[in-house]
């Protein structure tokens, strides 16, 4: 088990960073790392609806340097895709080159890169948990976890199984459902089948997941699957037990009062991880010279 006084980073203060420092906030030392310095309380509504003001340091990567140059034993990389190639650079400068990452980004495009690109060990995470940032009474903003999941965790070389059994250990101790995937890969493509055939559907027409299961949408998200799941098989990737199709309407089903990642990220007026979700799959496509007519158009009418 990783050392529990080991401090975590947390380099990324969205949903995802925000909730992961949340919850490991308990158990270990933790800094939520953003782009500017914010006072050290982290605003946290518990799946139960129950509010939490944690005790969390909420800063700069250059003011956590200064203010306490005890070295990360970890660093989860919680940024958009688009946000990664920069923040690393960032990185590089502070910390020891072999420093282990966690990546918790969208999409199969910046996974391959970083794990190439840098010295240290490399894990990737495939989680079901559900966050959201929002506006709190007292006009700051609170992460609030919208469901409960499961974190899987693996390297796409199968280089660090005790590693990521140590990173599973501490997420367990912390409460969260954690585990070990073998082929993480594999499940990184599975969750890209999923986000591609909702987030980019529901944030060009601004609704909510479970809105896809009705006209003129399900017919939209069935020709994705059509589309979708053949390209990941062409890629050495097996097909769920149940099916592509299965799984997608599944998470549909489970999710269906939700607005997606990206549908949020439209609705702030923010970048969206277009190119991370879509990108992998027409890549395949171009390699494998697949016809794909409802991805080029989806990808098209996507906002970026």
């Amino acid at each position: 088990m990783m050392p529990a006084s080991s401090p975590w980073w947390l380099l990324g203060a969205g949903a995802m960073g925000r909730l992961f420092a949340a919850r490991l906030s308990g158990a270990r030392p933790v800094c939520l790392i953003g782009r500017r310095d914010a006072p050290n309380v982290l605003h946290y509504r518990d799946p139960s609806g129950v509010d939490h003001a944690l005790d969390v340091p909420c800063c700069t990567l250059t003011s956590l340097v200064v203010s306490d140059p005890t070295p990360p034993g970890l660093v989860v990389l919680a940024t958009k895709s688009h946000d990664t190639q920069s923040a690393l650079d960032a990185l590089s400068a502070h910390v020891d080159a072999r420093t282990p990452l966690l990546l918790l980004q969208n999409g199969f495009r910046v996974q391959p890169i970083v794990t190439r690109q840098w010295l240290g060990p490399v894990l990737c995470a495939s989680t079901t948990e559900g966050a959201y940032v929002e506006s709190a009474p007292d006009g700051g903003t609170r992460v609030v976890h919208a469901g409960t999941g499961v974190t899987w965790i693996g390297d796409l070389d199968h280089t660090w199984p005790d590693l990521a059994h140590g990173v599973v250990e501490a997420l367990t101790a912390a409460g969260m459902r954690a585990q070990v995937d073998d082929d993480i890969a594999q499940r990184l493509w599975h969750k890209l089948a999923v986000n591609a055939a909702i987030n980019p559907l529901v944030a060009r027409h601004r609704i909510r997941n479970g809105q896809l299961r009705d006209r003129p949408f399900r017919r939209m998200v069935d020709a994705l699957i059509d589309e979708i799941g053949p390209l990941i098989e062409g890629q050495g990737v097996e097909p769920p037990a149940a099916g592509w199709s299965a799984l997608i309407w599944q998470v549909i089903e489970a999710t269906a009062d939700n607005r997606a990642s990206m549908l949020q990220d439209v609705l702030a007026g923010r970048p969206t991880e277009r190119e991370a979700i879509l990108g992998p799959l027409r890549d395949a496509a171009r390699r494998q010279q697949r016809s794909t007519p409802s991805l080029d158009a989806l990808y098209r009418d996507t906002p970026s």
